[in-house]
């Protein structure tokens, strides 16, 4: 069966893999276009309808990522495949942002290129036919990534909220992104050039919290020596992101609610307060609500915090974004520790998808970044921790007896092992005579 005649352009100044790179699609029947400089294939791409775009990064004068981005800008649906021998993180996480792109680390196989051609322009169609059933369903915003429904939902917040400075409470789970969130709102804003500063309530004890928001004036304790502004006033003009709120003390809270409402801060010890412009973005785990009935959490600060409500959703409600992810920290660390890009099995996806992820988002960049130290080129299963590999996802049928769940998991064992019952009963910790009779029942 013959492929269609799609039009290829390829960009690379080194001749003899501009010749490779034809050759091996001329023998898969593509229709190819080359071209030795940016400036070359900027001229093809005016005048020839181009279905797929191979480039190198590393050019003389005007390198490949420049190409890429003018691509992304002027043909944001066209594909874009990047070859390189010297990959760089910065580089790989950019081109994430500037649209569908597929990688390939020289030197490569012919099979190699085959497949990330295919992976390339299949990405494309499935992004142009999502795009097509939903208007400005974009699947980035700063450095989070997603295409799921929720996380789309929170990039539109993201638009509404990012060229004013109305106050933002983001809440979620231990690792769902919630910083990310608030780094979003700030540097894709129109205040992006102002300061932003990003604090952790929970990490700075009780006694020093109000000091190191509000800063504080000589005197005013034991060992302040000197006048010293706090984390307001280096956010003037900008943004301030408060982690943990919940860990603020009332005291604290009293002085939040007076930044908010009057636009001013006083220092530790000062009588005068001080004029601040500063948008607050507020995050937390805890339930505020609850926190309000038990006289822990000022009403009315909750309510000054809340004018805008983001709920960033667990991992296990967003398993869609799961291959996403899982590229995007394939790049950093692939690159990162092993000077390539680092590709995951079907199987070992396969894998992710089906684990609920307590840990959420960091707890997937922590064993991404395990299983790229462990794995050569590709992450199997083999390089994923066991408790991913022998999770025992329960039944929504209903509730089942323990004999049949004991019956279910040893399947579930067995089928990771590819049946071998050596291996098997040593995970179950029984020896195999135990693992026949239970076979048997």
């Amino acid at each position: 069966m013959q492929l269609k005649k799609e039009n290829i352009l390829i960009v690379d100044d080194d001749i003899h893999i501009l010749e490779l790179l034809h050759r091996h699609l001329q023998s898969w029947n593509y229709h190819t276009y080359k071209a030795v400089s940016v400036k070359e294939a900027v001229a093809i791409l005016r005048d020839t309808s181009i279905d797929l775009l191979i480039t190198d990064l590393k050019m003389p004068e005007v390198d490949g990522f420049e190409l890429v981005k003018f691509v992304s800008e002027h043909y944001p649906k066209l594909p874009k495949l990047i070859v390189t021998g010297y990959p760089s993180v910065q580089d790989s996480l950019e081109a994430i942002k500037s649209g569908v792109v597929a990688y390939l680390t020289k030197p490569f196989t012919k099979s190699e290129l085959k497949d990330a051609m295919d992976d390339a322009l299949k990405k494309s169609k499935t992004v142009q036919d999502s795009n097509t059933q939903k208007k400005e369903h974009k699947d980035f915003y700063g450095d989070m990534i997603g295409a799921s429904e929720k996380i789309n939902e929170i990039f539109q917040i993201i638009d509404r909220v990012k060229n004013n400075k109305a106050t933002v409470s983001v809440r979620g789970e231990s690792g769902t992104g919630k910083e990310l969130v608030a780094r979003a709102i700030h540097y894709e804003g129109k205040f992006s050039k102002e300061p932003y500063i990003a604090v952790n309530c929970g990490a700075i004890p009780e006694n020093l919290l109000e000091s190191e928001l509000f800063g504080y004036v000589k005197g005013a304790f034991t060992g302040a020596d000197k006048n010293r502004d706090g984390f307001f006033q280096a956010a003037n003009g900008g943004t301030i992101f408060l982690d943990e709120i919940g860990n603020a003390s009332l005291n604290v809270q009293a002085k939040l609610l007076r930044a908010l409402q009057e636009k001013e801060v006083v220092k530790v010890g000062a009588q005068k307060a001080e004029k601040v412009d500063v948008r607050i973005i507020a995050a937390t785990n805890n339930n505020l609500k609850e926190m309000i009935q038990e006289g822990s959490f000022r009403e009315d600060l909750f309510y000054r915090l809340t004018v805008v409500e983001i709920e960033v959703p667990p991992l296990r409600e967003r398993k869609e974004d799961i291959s996403m992810l899982a590229e995007k920290f394939l790049f950093k660390y692939g690159v990162e520790y092993k000077d390539r890009f680092v590709k995951m099995s079907p199987k070992a996806l396969d894998v992710l998808m089906r684990y609920d992820w307590p840990g959420n988002i960091r707890e997937l960049e922590n064993i991404i970044q395990r299983a790229v130290i462990m794995c050569d080129r590709v992450v199997e299963v083999e390089h994923l921790p066991d408790s991913l590999k022998y999770n025992v996802n329960f039944s929504e049928e209903g509730l089942i007896s323990l004999k049949e769940m004991e019956k279910r998991h040893i399947q579930h064992v067995l089928n990771a092992t590819n049946n071998n019952k050596t291996q098997a009963a040593k995970i179950l910790q029984i020896d195999r005579k135990t693992l026949r009779e239970k076979l048997k029942e």
